[in-house]
């Protein structure tokens, strides 16, 4: 059975970006991803919580979509792991809300691979700046997926953008006709605990 995809959108100036929305419309042609813009529907920040959870449990693999601002997500992604992510459903005992699920991070940055690396402008690879978001899929049990990058974003013409567009597009479809792993199971209670 296909894997359902959660695509979780998450640019505060999405009109004018040219790569995140050559990869929304890859997205979007996917048959089985859902795409979720979280500007869109939370201009005023008031993340409905419950609303939230609900998609992520209807869902396989979930993709945080978004541009790197200051060597991470946009503020309100960020309020979204914050409020969504709460202990006993996403983590913690009784939080095995997400367990066995896929993260992925599809991420687009305006400097180029050499920026980010130990010689560039960033003197970390922008895997490095990724890390908080795979130790939050390794606290909620989630599989963490190897991140989607597309680096010179501002460099990119229209020819090399629908290739980027179309490795995203193919990697979502790949997704969702890989097997589900297993659910891993609930840690074993702490020593002296009920």
């Amino acid at each position: 059975m296909p894997r359902r995809i959660l695509v979780l959108l998450a640019h505060p100036a999405h009109r004018r970006s040219r790569a995140n929305a050559a990869l929304r419309r890859a997205a979007g042609e996917v048959e089985g991803a859902t795409l979720h813009d979280l500007y869109e529907t939370y201009p005023d920040f008031l993340i409905d919580v419950d609303r939230e959870q609900a998609l992520l449990r209807e869902h396989d693999v979930i993709v945080l979509q978004h541009p790197i601002y200051w060597y991470s997500c946009p503020a309100i992604l960020k309020e979204w792991l914050d409020l969504v992510l709460e202990h006993g459903f996403a983590y913690g005992h009784a939080g095995t809300a997400l367990a066995g699920k896929a993260l992925l991070s599809a991420v687009t940055a305006g400097g180029t691979e050499t920026a980010y690396g130990p010689a560039g402008l960033n003197r970390h690879s922008l895997a490095d700046f990724l890390r908080p978001f795979e130790a939050t899929a390794h606290l909620c049990r989630m599989r963490w997926l190897p991140p989607f990058i597309v680096h010179g974003t501002h460099l990119l013409d229209a020819a090399a953008l629908a290739r980027q567009a179309g490795a995203y597009q193919a990697l979502l479809r790949e997704l969702r006709e890989a097997p589900a792993a297993p659910r891993p199971a609930p840690p074993a209670a702490a020593a002296g605990r009920a």
